[in-house]
């Protein structure tokens, strides 16, 4: 699938739901719990449940990325399976240090 910047997508096999912060040129397979990702407003496949190695969670209100793709995303609803492009997982963006105040 290719995904857009502000796509809002949600898991087959969790609860989880993110909006694309910054998308990545070309078909990607973004997928949570071992399953590809749908839109927010398609209903998920019945039945589906986190594959094992797939899990992990993920945290509301955080943001992950995949190192050397310029790809973020924002999870709006947390949910118990790990979000992946293939099979690289993605990983929790580490917040920027505030600078000192004196």
């Amino acid at each position: 699938m290719q995904i857009k910047s502000g796509a809002r997508l949600r898991s087959q096999a969790d609860s989880t739901e993110l909006v694309v912060v910054r998308p990545i040129p070309g078909e990607v397979e973004l997928t949570c719990g071992g399953h590809p990702m749908v839109d927010i407003k398609a209903e998920p496949q019945p039945g589906l449940a986190v594959l094992d190695g797939a899990t992990g969670g993920t945290q509301q209100g955080k943001r992950y990325t995949l190192a050397g793709t310029g790809l973020e995303i924002l999870v709006t609803k947390a949910g118990t399976g790990a979000l992946a492009i293939g099979a690289r997982p993605l990983v929790l963006k580490e917040a920027r240090p505030l600078p000192a105040s004196d």
